[in-house]
Formats: C-alpha cells, structure tokens, sequence
C-alpha cells in the first residue's frame, strides 16, 4: 500500500541544470544522483550506491561556479545551481588525480583484478584519460600482500583508500572489521588491530571484493579454476543453495572447463545484491571427485545389513570401546568424510533399469505385505518444490501412505505447529527486509551472524538507523554485540522468560486493547496465566535480573511496531510449540501483527524448508497445508490426482518413523537427500533403526552415512545441475537455474522420482520441472497466480494476486488471520523444566547448532575448499570457570560424553557460553553431536530437543 503524504509535507523540491539539462529533484538530492536522472555520468572511484557518500576521492568533482570544485557524490544540489560536468578545467583534475594515483599501482600484467575479471576501475579511467604511465612520478612500492585468507588476496600496492572496502563491511554487512592503519604513505587498510585477514574476525563475505575499484581486494582461484573477464564467462543467475534467506546471485561460468569461476550477488528485492561466505565461495562441492556418479546394488556378502565404515559402526581405530553401561558405544576417529575405500567394495555398479528395478519391485512386495504403514519416505529441504511435491505426491498415491517427512521436523515444526493453531498459516507474516519499519526487534533463540548471516546485515543495518534490538539467547553470540539489549537467560526457560514480560506488558498497561478486542479470543484465559509469571519469579527461573524483564516490556509494549524472529533455540525443545506460543501472543497482545515493521519470523534453516513444507512433505498435511486427516481435503485430493483410497490418517514424523523400525512397523524407506545418521538425535538409536530395515534406497549426491545402510544408492544431481523453484524464508518463490552438467549417470531429483513412479504403474509423464509447478498451484490457493513463467529473475513472494505487476503480499493479517474465524487464537503456556537435567555425572547442559562456514550434516560444506579450510574441525565451546574447574585448556582434545554415546573434539574455551552450558555444532560425523542429543519430543510439534540434555566434559585420559 502507498500512502501519499499531505501537500504541506510533501519534500521540497530544487530546479538545477546540469551541463545545460534542467532538473527538479528533492531536495537534499545530491549533485550525482540528480545527473544520473538527466543521463549524465560522472566518473567515481570511491563512490557505490549502496553506501553513504564520503567524498574523499575526489574523482566525481564538478565545477558549480564556486572558488573549489565540488564533490558530486557529496553534495546537493541547490535551486538554480549551474553545475558543469566536464569542462577541460575539470577532466584536467581528473586526470591529473588519475596519473597521481597510477604511479602507485602494479603493471597491469601484474594486477590481480586486472588480470582476473579485468575491471579495474582506476585502469578504466587511466585509459579514457590516456594515462599509459606516470614517467617521472615517483613511485612507491612496498606496503606489501596479505595471502592470509584462502579465498581473498589483499594487495596494499593496489590500494588507493577509497574506504569502500571499509563502507561495505561497515555499512552493508555491519561486521565492522575493517578500518585504517599507519600514516601518511605507510597508511593502508587493516583488519582489526591490524591483523593478517585470515586472523582476523573478518567472515569472508566477499563484500569487501565486491566494492574494491582496484585490484587491492580480489578473489582467488578455487580449485585451479581460472577467474577470467565476465566476457568470456556465462553467466547463470540462480539462487543460493544454503540457508533459507535465497540470496539471489550470478554464478560465472567456464564453459570450457565444465566449471565455475567466481560467484557474485545481484539484486533482489530480499537480499539486494549481499552474499555471505557460503554463498560466494562455497559452491565448489558439485565438482568434488566424491560425487555418486552410477546407480550402485548392495553385495550379497555385504549382508546381513548394517553400518560399513567403522566411524559409523561406532569404533575407533578398529577397535570397539565400551563403557561400563551394556549396549553403549563409544569413539570415533578422525574422519571428516565416508570413507569411500572402505565402503564402497560392499556395493557394485549397476544399470539404471537394474536398480529402479530392484527398487520398484522390494518396495511393491513390502507394501503388498504389510500394507502402507510398512513404507515411508524422508526428502529434503535441499530440492526443489517440484522434486518434494512429486516426492509426496508418489508415497500418498503409490503406497497409500502418508509416512513422508524432512528436516522441518528437526528445525521448526514446533513453530509451525503454534503458528497454525494460533494465526492459521505456518509462513511468515512480514520478510527479514521489513526489519527497517520496526521500532524494535526481538531476536530470539536465533543466531543469526551466522545461521542467516544476510539477514543479520538487514538486522544490523536497522540498529544503526534507530531500531531498538533485544536478543535473547543462553548464548552471548556475535548477535549481543550490536543489541540494545541482551537477556542471557538459562536453556529452556523461554516460556517463563515470555510469561514474565507479557505479565509487565499487562501490568503497565502496554497491550493493544482494541487489538485484543477485535482480533484475538482467549485473552483472559492468556492474562490468568502470565498473572502467576511476575518479573521476580520469571528471574528465578530463567537467571534474567526482573529489571531487565521490565525493560524489554516497556521497550515491546511501548513500540510502534515490533517484529520477533526466531531459530531453532525457541523450537528445538520439549516445549518448543509452547515457546512459540508464547511468541505469538506476545506479538498479539501488543498489536504488533499486520502492519509494516510487525510480525511473526521464525528463520528457516535451509534453502528450501519453506517450500518443501508448503508443497506436502510433512506426515500431517497436503500440499498448502490442507489436514491429512480431513475427508474433504482428501476427496480434493483423490479428485486432482485421479486415484482412491488416499490415507485417511496422519502420518509419522522422522523420529516416530525410527521408533516404528525398531517396533517392526516400517520395513521399508526412500531416503531423498536426507542423512539421519548425523541430523537425527541420539545416533545410536538411528544406527539400530536402519541396520533393521528390510529394504532402504538412498537418492543423493555423496555416499553419506547413511548410505552406508543402503540396498540400493541412486546418484542425484546437486543444486547447480538442475532446474527448479524455492521458496526461501520470506515466502519469496524464486527459480534455481541449472548451472553445470551432472557427472557421469548422476540424473536430476524428479526424472528419477517419475521413472520410479512409472515403474510401480503411476501414468506420470512431466517434460520439465514447469509442468510440476503448475499441477502445485493448481491445489494450492497460497501459491494462486503464480507460473513458473511469471517468477523471473527475482522470484514473487506469495500470496500474490497480480505477480505480472507486483512482487507480492511482504506483510500479512492486515485485517484478519487465517483461522476459522479470522482471530488470533491466544494460547496460555505453563512453563515445564527439561526433560533430561543436569546431575553430579552428568553437569552441564548441551545446546547443538550450526557454524558460519558450514551447514547441516556437512556432505557439501565440508567439501567446499574455502569453507573446510576456514572451519575445518569439531570443537566444544566453554565457560573458562568450567574448563578451569575441570583442569581443560583451550586446544586439547576432550571428551564429551552423555547418557547415549560420547565423542572427542577440541575445547574452545569461551566468553560466549554461560556457566554450566556448553555447544557443539552438528556438522562434524568425527565429532557427531547427535550420538549425546536426547531424542525426546515435544508432543505437539513432534521436534527432538536438540538444545537440551545433560553431558560431561573431561579429559581424555579420565572421567571429571
């Protein structure tokens, strides 16, 4: 909506002529801007758009009439100003200025940019202005290189301090790593004291890159893949295959070597050009020599079934270790990938037609045996919304089963299970973006400098404008550093921490009553409880001073608009549905739902969580989030599919699904992209489970550990080697364009799903992925009018009544919810300990998470060069009181061990950590997280509590 500001406020305009073109602007419109508008250009070497201007190059100055020239980037334009562009006067400074800063800079058969992509832009001018060489200028030399980094190359020589380097980590990024040092020549960009980037805090965003005009900050090589100009690259512009921000970016490819050269953002309405080092430099797995290139059968001697490799056999070193509890094992060695010399020799190669065959044909004699309770089906949040829809789509109509689940079950289907019983959508209701119209932000249970390191530049670039952040989290991650407010409160007290506001909230008198009254039911029932959460109370619980309790209601209940995102610390709980709950409310009581810089965000972890939940990969719905068990939405279903008999009841979630193996149920599994071995909890359990089935298929791109346990391996395509639509975190549809060619017989997601349909007598017959997108929308009324045509370059978010027109609906429930009947459903939460605490063996408590560099079970993050070499092993990150308490130093190999398994890893000791808390990230399978995780879950969301459950850390040698 556009709303027209009254005559009396409209902004003053200017009328100036530039190089004799009258034009009126706003004012405040800079000399620059205002010449764009009228076609003129002005050189500029210090000046990007997407910073604040600085002037301090002086490359862009115009003549205005005054005694000085004047910097156009700078300064504004006044009524009647008489502004000259390139007079001889001006382009004589200009290349005055251009020959003063050449003198400085390396041969162009030495230049790093120059001899890479070929756009240096000081070169570019040198050569407009004719300046071949400064014969005569002294020339200086020596302030040196810094090769540190093992993506990026400084080279001092090449800098002309232009500052966009330090403007596009300050102002874009918010990392704030880079500055100055030294002074007159010797002055030179630093990385924080002054130390080798690669030491440094610095991230490896790239954004620096991005904004160098010279060859100062490049990219190298990765892989022995030439970087070459743009001109003799394609360019494929696509989508991020990460986390669930879908940054929009080019991937520059060498057609002659099969491969890509460098990676850049470009823009989109979301993530405007910005990329993280994930994005920009972690897209060399596809090309890994450890890709799964030829359909591969179980040997007959490698039976009976089980785990390969002795990683994943749970032994170390060949040998089984024991502890002095029966049944528990325990070590594994160093490792970081499967072992392929090991595993592979138990599986022979084989045809397509032999495999789907064999598929086919095990999966029809035990679903002809034990009926559509004995099959079940996990995909991924990693393919696209077509491949997930057919996914589904072939286990409900096939096997009349509605056992399908993904990943959402391990991140946010507690979220999303509050949001649809609360506001009758599991979307989001405003974007990331929307952060800049909000008043204050809760970021909560989130870590996002790292999980969604581009939306926490939006986070961040809104704190420096004014918006108020409070985080809260057991965690004093990088996230604390730029809050207006930190509550450090203790591991699964969030419903307590949230009653005790909403009780302040009330208390003071800070809710919405015509909100309340209007838009929400059971209010009452909501103040009741929170009643018993006073601020005292809630800081017994949750360790937060009630002081500061009262401050973040008097900073919530007395904004304008507020926006709470959330991650996997409010819904990787028992009670995660309960915290999410409480959420909800909180946003509700307050009014902060349905206006721009208000609403509800849990941030999705991968690149397409959003949209494999959306299209039916979930036990509980149909595509858009249509009951399973509702005789009406399955008759729709039976109608547009053309079959009978769908599944009339809810299926299992991937936890119960392990539990149903072990308990003889499902016998049966089509495993897509998903590896439970690492991202289930307690491993041990998974390792029995999928030694127990009868028959597994495993469809992926890398012998995982998973695989291990596989009859059949069939090899998928990555990411970059097909087409296919994703929907990221802000409902944003967006298309992924395939980039390279798939190696050997590795084939794409859905044609091997369609083949294995046909096989088992499904008439499928789909010729590309555009045809499965409009079979999707034509069953689900949140993606109406939207084609795969119609998506372009920059995706549309949903829903979206005109997507030829408009990029979509950002904020929603302006006016009712998608409940029954259009109110906010307030639901009331006790607060509820954990379900494993602390005790004299086992004393801290264990929170799991992701790093920056990696992602998820590490199958493609830990084959990416950059991304290993940064981040390339496991460590458990401590309070220093109690590594200190336990004899522990920063550096040495320790052992964590839980209740279910134990595992060793380097210590960290850490500021970040509370007392009496610890955390491991889960990407490591040599240091697996999950063989110490509980696999209890919360009743409604069916989500294991992956943040919670008590362990020890000692040395090596002894138990503490």
């Amino acid at each position: 909506m556009t709303t027209t500001l009254p005559a009396m406020q409209q902004a003053a305009t200017v009328t100036a002529t530039i190089d004799g073109r009258e034009v009126s602007v706003p004012e405040g419109t800079t000399i620059y801007d205002a010449a764009k508008q009228v076609g003129v250009e002005i050189p500029v070497l210090c000046h990007d758009e997407r910073f604040d201007p600085v002037g301090v190059c002086r490359m862009c100055v115009v003549d205005t009439g005054g005694r000085a020239f004047a910097a156009a980037c700078v300064r504004p334009c006044e009524d009647g100003m008489q502004v000259q562009t390139a007079t001889p006067e001006v382009q004589r400074s200009r290349e005055v200025l251009t020959e003063l800063l050449m003198a400085d800079q390396p041969a162009p058969e030495q230049d790093r940019k120059h001899t890479t992509t070929r756009d240096n832009l000081l070169f570019d001018l040198a050569e407009g202005f004719h300046v071949v060489d400064a014969d005569g200028m002294p020339r200086g030399s020596g302030r040196g290189t810094d090769l540190s980094n093992p993506v990026i190359a400084v080279d001092h020589d090449a800098c002309i301090l232009c500052d966009r380097c330090v403007r596009a980590c300050d102002d874009v990024q918010g990392n704030d790593v880079i500055g100055r040092s030294g002074k007159g020549y010797a002055t030179r960009i630093a990385f924080d004291l002054n130390d080798p980037m690669g030491s440094s805090s610095c991230v490896t965003c790239g954004e620096c890159v991005a904004a160098c005009p010279t060859g100062a900050l490049t990219n190298k090589a990765i892989n022995n893949i030439p970087i070459r100009p743009r001109a003799e690259l394609e360019q494929v512009e696509s989508v991020c295959p990460y986390c669930g921000v879908g940054c929009a970016l080019t991937y520059n490819v060498d057609r002659e070597r099969g491969a890509i050269s460098f990676a850049e953002g470009r823009d989109q309405p979301g993530s405007q050009g910005r990329l993280c080092v994930k994005g920009r430099y972690g897209w060399d797995y596809a090309a890994s020599p450890q890709r799964l290139t030829v359909p591969l059968i179980r040997r007959e001697e490698s039976y009976p079934k089980g785990a390969l490799s002795a990683d994943v056999r749970g032994e170390g070193n060949g040998k089984r270790r024991k502890d002095d509890r029966p049944g528990k094992d325990r070590g594994r060695k160093p490792g970081g990938l499967v072992d392929y010399d090991e595993v592979l020799p138990h599986f022979r190669e084989a045809t397509w037609d032999e495999a789907l065959d064999l598929v086919a044909r095990r999966l029809s004699g035990i679903h002809a045996d034990g009926g559509p309770g004995a099959i079940a089906g996990f995909g991924s949040a990693k393919c696209s919304n077509e491949e997930a829809y057919l996914f589904q789509k072939l286990l409900r109509t096939r096997f009349r089963t509605n056992n399908i689940d993904h990943c959402t079950r391990l991140c946010h289907a507690s979220s999303v299970a509050a949001l649809f019983e609360g506001i009758g959508s599991g979307a989001v209701s405003t974007t990331y973006g929307d952060v800049v119209n909000a008043d204050v932000v809760i970021i909560t249970g989130s870590n996002p400098t790292a999980n969604h390191p581009v939306a926490s530049s939006f986070f961040k670039q809104a704190r420096r404008k004014g918006t108020k952040i409070i985080y809260i989290d057991p965690r004093a991650s990088t996230v604390s550093e730029h809050a207006d407010v930190f509550c450090q409160l203790k591991p699964g007290t969030d419903v307590a921490f949230y009653n005790g506001v909403m009780h302040e909230v009330i208390r003071l008198g800070l809710f919405d009553r015509e909100f309340i009254a209007n838009r929400t039911s059971n209010y009452d029932e909501l103040a009741r409880t929170v009643a018993d959460y006073p601020p005292e109370r809630a800081a017994q619980i949750t360790g937060v001073p009630a002081e500061q309790i009262t401050e973040v209601a008097k900073l919530w209940g007395g904004a304008g608009a507020g926006i709470i995102y959330w991650g996997m610390g409010i819904s990787q709980h028992t009670t995660g549905t309960d915290n999410a709950r409480c959420l909800i409310a909180m946003c509700a009581i307050t009014g902060n739902v349905g206006k721009p810089g208000s609403g509800l965000h849990p941030l999705r972890g991968q690149n397409n969580v959003q949209g494999a939940s959306d299209v039916g990969l979930i036990p509980m719905f149909y595509p858009d989030y249509q009951k399973a068990d509702d005789p009406g939405v399955r008759e729709r279903f039976e109608q547009a599919w053309g079959v009978t008999g769908l599944d009339p009841d809810r299926g299992l979630t991937v936890t119960e699904i392990i539990g149903s193996i072990l308990a003889g149920g499902v016998r049966g599994m089509y495993m897509l992209g998903e590896n439970p071995f690492l991202s289930d909890p307690n491993i041990n359990k998974v390792r029995k489970a999928l030694s127990t089935l009868d028959f597994l298929v495993v469809q992926d791109i890398f012998l995982t550990e998973t695989a291990e346990f596989a009859d059949v391996i069939l090899p998928a395509t990555s990411y970059l080697e097909k087409d296919g639509s994703y929907t990221n975190t802000d409902r944003r549809v967006q298309r992924g364009r395939k980039v390279l060619d798939p190696p050997g017989q590795a084939r794409a997601d859905w044609e091997i799903v369609q083949d294995l349909a046909q096989r088992l007598g499904l008439d499928w017959h789909y010729a590309h992925p555009g045809e499965v997108f409009d079979e999707m929308v034509a069953v689900m009324p949140s993606y109406a009018n939207l084609s795969y045509d119609n998506l372009g370059l920059s995706g549309k978010l949903y829903p979206n009544d005109d997507p030829e027109h408009s990029d979509g609906t950002v904020v929603m429930f302006d006016e009712s919810f998608n409940t029954d009947d259009g109110l906010a459903h307030l639901v009331p939460a006790e607060w509820l300990p954990a379900k494993e605490l602390p005790d004299a063996e086992f004393p801290l408590v264990l929170n799991t998470g992701r790093l920056l560099e990696h992602w998820h079970t590490g199958s493609m993050t830990r084959r990416s060069y950059a991304l290993d070499a940064i981040s390339p092993e496991a460590e458990v990150y401590m309070h220093p009181k109690d590594a200190a308490d336990r004899g522990l130093t920063h550096g040495e190999i320790v052992r964590a061990r839980s209740r279910r398994g134990e595992i060793e890893l380097k210590l960290r000791v850490s500021h970040r950590e509370a007392l009496g808390n610890c955390f491991i990230a889960f990407h490591f399978r040599e240091a697996a997280a999950n063989l110490l995780t509980i696999d209890e879950i919360d009743p409604t969301g069916k989500i294991p509590e992956f943040k919670f459950c008590a362990v020890q850390v000692e040395a090596i040698g002894g138990r503490a």
